[in-house]
C-alpha cells in the first residue's frame, strides 16, 4: 500500500502541469479516468462496478486551496470521504455520510481519550467542508477500526479503514444518486471535463441506476493531495455463478469512449479499464476474446511493451486474486466485445475464507480505481 501511494504522489510531482505532460512523446496528465469492476467470489459473491475520475490538481478537480492546503498539512488526516452508501459505517442506516478519518494519536489512552482527540480533529474542517460541497452534516459518531482484514485483501490499509485509523462520522439526510452526482460534479469538475465526455458521461448515465452511489474523497500527501470522484453501483451474488465476464455490462454500456480532454496529445495510460477477481479457490483466466499487449517484467510487475496497441494486461493472470487492465493505445473507444474472457477454477487450491465486516467493502477500495496508469508510467516502461 505504502508503494501504491508513493506512486500516486509521484504522479503529481513529474506531472502536475500540462506544459510538462504535452512536452512527452507519451503524457502523463494530472486527470485520470479509471473504469473498474471488482468480481467478488471470496466473500459478498457481488459484482461492482465504478467509475473513477481523479486528478492531482485542484484546477482538473475544484476543492477551495486553503481546505486542501489544511487538510494535508494537518498532519493526523488521513482521507476525507463524502459519500450517500447505504450503510457507510456500522451505526448508520439511510443517511448520507462525511467521514473525516484521522491516525490514531498514541498518546490517547482509552476510548474517551481518542473520541475526543479525533473529534477535535475532525471539528477543524466539518464546517468548511460543509460550506464547500453545499451539505448540511451534522456529528454522529467516533469509530474506531480494529482489524485489517478488509484492507490486506484490498490492498487498501490506512487509507479508509484499519487498525490505527479512527473515523469521525457526521450524517446528513439520504439524497438520491443522480441529484448528488449532477450537484457534487457541478461543483468540482470544471466546465471543460464535463463537456468532454468519455467516462464522465458514463457515470453519469449510471448514476441513474436505483443501486447506484456517488463516493468523494480526499487523501493527502505530503506535496498534494489525491481528489477521487467515484459512481459505483452494486450487483448482490451477481458473482457467485459468473464464469463468462462481459465486464461492459455492470457499467451499463457496450462502448466505453475515451474523453476528449485528452485530444491534445498522446496519453493512453490516462483512461484504463481494470477488473480485479477475488476467488475463495485459486483461478485462471481463458478465452480471452481481445488482444493481450506484450509485457515485460519490471521489478517484478508486467509492464507493457508498447501501449500504441490497446489490448489486455493480466497481472496476475492466475490465483486468487486476479488483476486485468485494459489499455486503448491509439483508439478512442472500447467496445464490449474486446473485453469478453471466461474464468475457471482449480479447485485443487483454496484461500481460507476472509472474515471482516461488509458494510466497509465499497468505502475501502475506493483507491483501488485509478492506480494502473501510475504503475505503468512510472515503472519505466518509456524508454
Amino acid at each position: 500500500m505504502q508503494k501504491i501511494i508513493l506512486l500516486l504522489a509521484l504522479v503529481g510531482i513529474f506531472a502536475f502541469t500540462a506544459n510538462y505532460v504535452y512536452a512527452q512523446e507519451v503524457g502523463l496528465a494530472t486527470f485520470q479516468e479509471t473504469a473498474q469492476v471488482i468480481v467478488d467470489k471470496s466473500r459478498s459473491q457481488n459484482v461492482t462496478a465504478s467509475i473513477t475520475l481523479q486528478s492531482t490538481s485542484i484546477q482538473e478537480i475544484q476543492i477551495p486551496p486553503d481546505l486542501e492546503k489544511n487538510i494535508r498539512e494537518n498532519g493526523r488526516v488521513i482521507a476525507i470521504v463524502i459519500t450517500n452508501q447505504q450503510q457507510c459505517i456500522l451505526g448508520v442506516l439511510d443517511e448520507s455520510c462525511i467521514m473525516i478519518n484521522v491516525k490514531r494519536d498514541p498518546s490517547d489512552k482509552g476510548i474517551i481519550e481518542i473520541q475526543e482527540s479525533t473529534k477535535a480533529v475532525a471539528e477543524l474542517f466539518i464546517d468548511e467542508i460543509n460550506e464547500a460541497f453545499d451539505t448540511n452534516a451534522e456529528f454522529h459518531s467516533i469509530f474506531v477500526h480494529s482489524d485489517d482484514e478488509i484492507n490486506k485483501s484490498l490492498e487498501t490499509s490506512g487509507v479508509v479503514s484499519g487498525r490505527g485509523t479512527v473515523s469521525a462520522v457526521y450524517t446528513m439526510p439520504m439524497e438520491d444518486t443522480s441529484s448528488m452526482y449532477e450537484k457534487i460534479s457541478a461543483i468540482l469538475i470544471p466546465k471543460i471535463i464535463r463537456d468532454s465526455g468519455g467516462f464522465y458521461d458514463t457515470a453519469k448515465n449510471l448514476s441513474l441506476e436505483d443501486k447506484a452511489k456517488v463516493t468523494f474523497s480526499i487523501i493527502p500527501f505530503q506535496n498534494n493531495s489525491l481528489l477521487q470522484l467515484k459512481l459505483s453501483i452494486d450487483y448482490p451474488q451477481a458473482a457467485s455463478n459468473l464464469t463468462d465476464l462481459r465486464p461492459l455490462e455492470f457499467l451499463g454500456t457496450d462502448e466505453l469512449k475515451r474523453s476528449e480532454y485528452f485530444s491534445s496529445g498522446f496519453y493512453p495510460l490516462n483512461s484504463i479499464f481494470q477488473i480485479v477477481i477475488l476467488s475463495e479457490e485459486s483461478a485462471s483466466i481463458s478465452n480471452v476474446r481481445g488482444s493481450t499487449i506484450p509485457t515485460q517484467i519490471v521489478d517484478g510487475e508486467k509492464i507493457p511493451i508498447e501501449i500504441i496497441k490497446k489490448g489486455w494486461v493480466f497481472d496476475p493472470e492466475e490465483g486468487e486474486r486476479i488483476q486485468g487492465k485494459y489499455i486503448f493505445g491509439q483508439d478512442k473507444s472500447i467496445y464490449a466485445s474486446d473485453l469478453i474472457f471466461s474464468l475457471e477454477r482449480d479447485k485443487t487450491k483454496s484461500i481460507d475464507e476472509f472474515k471482516f465486516d461488509e458494510s466497509m467493502i465499497i468505502l475501502a477500495i475506493i483507491i483501488i480505481g485509478g492506480i494502473g496508469a501510475a504503475v505503468f508510467f512510472l515503472k519505466g516502461y518509456k524508454k
